[in-house]
């Protein structure tokens, strides 16, 4: 098929479906994004998914993308730079961008808090965004410090644990 190709349903069916009936223990089935420009260059764009819909003024919108773009073509050393980028009240923002050195969140510095649970804590760290404070285990609280450390019981709340095996000191914990 060249040019473009609209798949369409008026119910909320499966619109396209890909099926492997392959039964070897390789991936299937697959679905490739090939940019197929000769030769690849660095900044060429590779491939968007939106995730768009109408809002309630009937306006399409790309309310989530994901964007692969080339951050080296060098043949032998090739690097992707990823973004996965949301609205935020009306205004697109990156959330997560992954790149050769790093993974980095919320690089736009919007007021996106960031919070990993444990089996036990809803908030086992969370970074509070609007006041630039980290929290662990805190359930949420933020304890007013740039880093604060919470903890429910009488257990050990800080370990400092040194496993150098010379005769110099350590861990220091310097203040």
């Amino acid at each position: 098929v060249g040019g473009t190709t609209v798949i369409q349903t008026s119910d909320n069916t499966d619109t396209l479906t890909l099926v492997s009936t392959d039964t070897d223990s390789a991936i299937g089935p697959n679905l490739n994004l090939y940019r197929n420009a000769g030769n690849g260059a660095d900044a060429d764009n590779l491939a968007t998914v939106a995730f768009a819909g109408n809002d309630d003024a009937g306006n399409a919108t790309d309310y989530f993308r994901i964007t692969a773009q080339i951050d080296d073509a060098s043949n032998g050393s090739e690097d992707v730079y990823v973004d996965f980028r949301t609205l935020v009240a009306g205004s697109e923002k990156k959330r997560i961008s992954l790149l050769q050195a790093e993974t980095v969140f919320n690089e736009e510095s919007a007021d996106l808090d960031f919070r990993v649970e444990s089996n036990g804590q809803t908030h086992m760290i969370h970074v509070d965004a609007g006041s630039d404070h980290v929290n662990i285990a805190g359930g949420g609280t933020d304890g007013g410090g740039v880093l604060n450390v919470f903890s429910a019981d009488n257990t050990t709340t800080l370990s400092l644990i040194g496993t150098d095996t010379d005769a110099g000191a350590g861990p220091i914990l310097s203040l």
